[in-house]
């Protein structure tokens, strides 16, 4: 019910609009993608990596304070103790087999709080394979310690000087690369944004996340279906992985939180489901934060990571059908969740996934229920944002 169809949509969102010279480019991918991630021998080698390399699965925790507190049974999803740090790393070895198996050996990427950035050098240099990645000169001063990390593991980090140097313009930049440069580099993308078959590909890829939430619950507690799932969205690879294998289980309630910055009627937000129309962007139909004549409005958040002006299509189907519910989080809202969860539980949550933490006191929680929310990366990137905020 919730794949998308032949073209690559979801209902009306989702497509491949594309520059004629990537046709060639996505036309081979979309042929081969499915063919190759199916296949015994990359699911031999996918699994083999998650488990020994990446260190999966991640813990699904009882946290017994945050539950105390909200009088409900709280479940993090401890995807911030993944190498590397984050969920991003489901994503990147399953490019990096695929690009692999087509022979690419140049792979470039996007990336805004410098994670899937991270998570794709490692992989390059895991694989031996050149990396390029475009980041926002915005985001490279507030994520130095990635750009760093990104450095010391090889890849050539290009500062995106276009917009407001954020995560949208690291993806145009990486664009025009994949534009210029088509016959010998993968465009490896951090989300389920983009052209067809992108967010189709990305979302099975971070399925493992869904997977391994009905098989720890089923141990736990008996039953593999919680009431609630809730993850933070910015284009939203992180709440699709999670939402997953539960689209088709209605008595899961499924929540995603977007970044209002300072407020949806503030003019400073990424809450594009909130405050969006229907448009497109990066070659994707979906919901959109666009002036009145279709020019792109520059997202804000505190958030490195989901300071974009759209919303993968899956998302905004899901939206539109009522299977999914967005819920607008601020920056002071994330940031109280920040300490919240570090002085409940001693976890410092990175703050994308604060805005998932932020939702919780606003659902309607029963003592039987059980929530999960996907802690989708550590707290390490954000450190000197929490120093200023908090007079650490």
């Amino acid at each position: 019910m919730h794949q998308p169809n032949e073209e690559g949509f979801y209902g009306r969102f989702g497509g491949a609009f594309i520059p004629e010279m990537l046709i060639p480019n996505i036309e081979e991918l979309e042929s081969k993608y499915l063919n190759i991630i199916s296949s015994e021998s990359f699911q031999k080698e996918y699994h083999r990596l998650l488990n020994d390399y990446a260190g999966r699965p991640s813990p699904l925790f009882k946290a017994e304070r945050l539950s105390s507190k909200y009088g409900a049974n709280i479940w993090l999803k401890r995807e911030d103790l993944n190498h590397t740090g984050s969920h991003k790393l489901n994503n990147t070895i399953g490019q990096i087999l695929l690009a692999k198996e087509m022979g690419r050996q140049r792979i470039i990427a996007e990336t805004g709080a410098g994670q899937h950035g991270v998570a794709t050098a490692t992989v390059c240099a895991l694989m031996g394979l050149q990396c390029v990645v475009y980041m926002g000169e915005t985001d490279m001063e507030r994520q130095a310690p990635n750009v760093a990390r990104m450095r010391m593991l090889g890849a050539e980090v290009r500062p995106a000087l276009s917009g407001n140097r954020t995560l949208k313009d690291a993806t145009n930049e990486a664009l025009r690369d994949w534009i210029a440069n088509p016959t010998d580099t993968f465009y490896l993308i951090g989300s389920v944004v983009g052209p067809h078959p992108y967010p189709d590909m990305v979302a099975r890829l971070q399925s493992v996340i869904s997977s391994e939430i009905k098989q720890q619950l089923k141990e736990k507690i008996g039953t593999e279906l919680p009431d609630y799932v809730v993850a933070c969205v910015g284009g939203g690879s992180n709440a699709a992985g999670s939402f997953y294998h539960f689209l088709d289980n209605p008595s899961v309630k499924l929540i995603g939180t977007e970044a209002a910055g300072l407020g949806v009627d503030s003019g400073e937000t990424a809450a594009s489901i909130a405050c969006g129309d229907l448009g497109i962007i990066h070659g994707s139909m979906t919901y959109l934060m666009q002036s009145e004549d279709g020019q792109i409005t520059e997202p804000y958040s505190i958030s490195a990571g989901l300071d974009y002006p759209g919303i993968g299509p899956l998302h905004a189907w899901l939206k539109d059908c009522g299977r999914a519910d967005y819920l607008p989080v601020t920056d002071d809202q994330a940031l109280d969740a920040v300490m919240e969860l570090t002085r409940l539980e001693g976890i410092i949550p990175a703050l994308e996934s604060a805005h998932a933490l932020a939702a919780l006191v606003m659902l309607p929680l029963k003592s039987s229920d059980n929530v999960v929310v996907t802690v989708s990366g550590r707290g390490d990137k954000d450190m000197k944002t929490y120093m200023e905020r908090f007079s650490l």
